[in-house]
């Protein structure tokens, strides 16, 4: 087996940019369990807070209330509470933010804060 197809086998989970702020999991992983992925060239590890299913998130930075939540580069939404390295990042703690009717013009949205 090769280094690189060795280090892939070991990832449970993938971040595709350097601004994200989840990670996506790539098969089920039980609380208390390490989460393994790479991040800017770089093999970093994570313990669950939560047991969670193949193909959702985990947040691998600190995310406050508001702040954007950034996955493959992209604002996907905005954490609706304080979400910790560890946590599941699901409907439970993030919302919406494009196309939101409920935004005074002017008000703001969040956009593109990493």
């Amino acid at each position: 087996m090769t280094d690189l197809a060795h280090i892939e086998k070991e990832n449970t989970s993938i971040v595709m940019s350097e601004v994200d702020n989840v990670a996506t999991l790539l098969q089920a992983i039980e609380s208390g369990d390490v989460a393994q992925f790479i991040l800017n060239g770089e093999k970093q590890e994570l313990m669950l807070k939560q047991a969670i299913p193949f193909g959702h998130k985990i947040a691998i930075k600190s995310i406050s209330k508001g702040e954007n939540v950034v996955k493959y580069g992209q604002v996907i939404g905005a954490a609706s509470t304080d979400i910790t390295p560890g946590e599941h990042v699901h409907v439970h703690n993030i919302e919406g933010i494009r196309g939101r009717g409920d935004k005074a013009k002017g008000e703001k949205t969040n956009e593109h804060t990493y």
